[in-house]
């Protein structure tokens, strides 16, 4: 960004010693000199019509053209302006069009960056609801089993008080397996 500017400053500097040499040449060359004469000439024209129709000042029916050594002198300065402004538009049109362009790619390079985010959220949002499914699926599963647990530990209690085995009297004790913990007692 510094060295844009620079280069604009630069450039701006290195114009108006070439203006200046565009006045000189134009005061020595044949060609330049008729094209300042002819500039000059229709630029007093349309000054004086100007003058005639915004202030109102009589009209005139001849006027008077700048004499040569004047009307070289007027188109120079003109064409230098003109070089210098010439420049200094291509300048800002340059700046214009390359801090637009910076902006642009900003603009693409966000907006990259929100739809890589969007698609991360969405990826996520999937991943959380498999997760939620699989853990409803873990509870349902881990409800079943203790009521598995809960019916086959009281079809052994019945069993074992109905008569099915017949251990009592002997020396050989029924041990009493728990096969999963009853709701009643705290899960680890």
């Amino acid at each position: 960004m510094a060295t844009v500017k620079l280069a604009t400053l630069v450039i701006r500097t290195l114009a108006k010693p070439i203006s200046s040499q565009l006045k000189n040449q134009a005061k020595q060359h044949e060609t330049f000199r008729s094209i300042c004469i002819s500039l000059a000439q229709r630029m007093h024209m349309a000054e004086v019509k100007l003058r005639t129709n915004i202030l109102g000042e009589p009209a005139r029916q001849h006027v008077k053209p700048l004499s040569e050594t004047r009307a070289i002198e007027n188109g120079a300065n003109a064409l230098a302006e003109g070089f210098l402004f010439s420049v200094a538009a291509l300048l800002i049109i340059g700046e214009t069009w390359r801090s637009s362009r910076s902006q642009s790619k900003q603009r693409g390079d966000v907006n990259e960056r929100i739809e890589e985010l969007s698609a991360n959220v969405t990826s996520l949002t999937e991943r959380l609801e498999r997760i939620q499914e699989s853990l409803g699926d873990v509870e349902l599963e881990r409800s079943r089993n203790n009521e598995l647990a809960r019916i086959v530990e009281r079809v052994v209690e019945i069993g074992l008080r109905g008569g099915w085995a017949e251990f009592e009297d002997t020396p050989l004790k029924v041990p009493r397996v728990e096969l999963a913990p009853t709701s009643s007692k705290v899960l680890p």
